[in-house]
């Protein structure tokens, strides 16, 4: 079986990929290389690819990795159906029980006035006539 995968080449801390054709059994740097179709900076995203030869590759079984995929959906390759897709990641909070949104609800406490103090009265005497 074929794939079709990035290729690591360049100098450290400066990558550029070769997109390869290789036996999906060998090592991306053995060497043994079935084609080169194209190759990508991803310091500046510049991306050189011979289509045809890529749909070719891909007519005939050749398996693309989820990196070579993307980018050829990115730059409009048309996929077979058979080519699996990765999941789109759905970022979450390692802490989400501290964020804000998470915290339950302070109500305000208005402050309520103080209740005056109700002075005793003394009952009211009947009226002496």
């Amino acid at each position: 079986m074929l794939a079709i995968r990035m290729q690591r080449n360049g100098r450290a801390h400066l990558p550029m990929y070769r997109i390869v054709v290789q036996e999906a059994q060998r090592h991306p740097l053995s060497g043994r290389v079935v084609a080169e179709v194209g190759n990508y900076n991803p310091a500046t995203h510049a991306l050189v690819l011979d289509k045809e030869a890529v749909e070719k590759y891909l007519k005939n079984g050749a398996q693309p990795s989820s990196r070579v995929a993307f980018i050829l959906a990115k730059n409009g390759v048309k996929l077979p159906d058979w080519v699996k897709k990765s999941p789109a990641k759905a970022a979450k909070a390692k802490h989400a029980d501290k964020l804000r949104k998470n915290q339950p609800k302070e109500e305000p406490v208005a402050e309520a006035p103080a209740e005056e103090p109700v002075a005793e009265t003394p009952a009211e005497a009947p009226a002496a006539e």
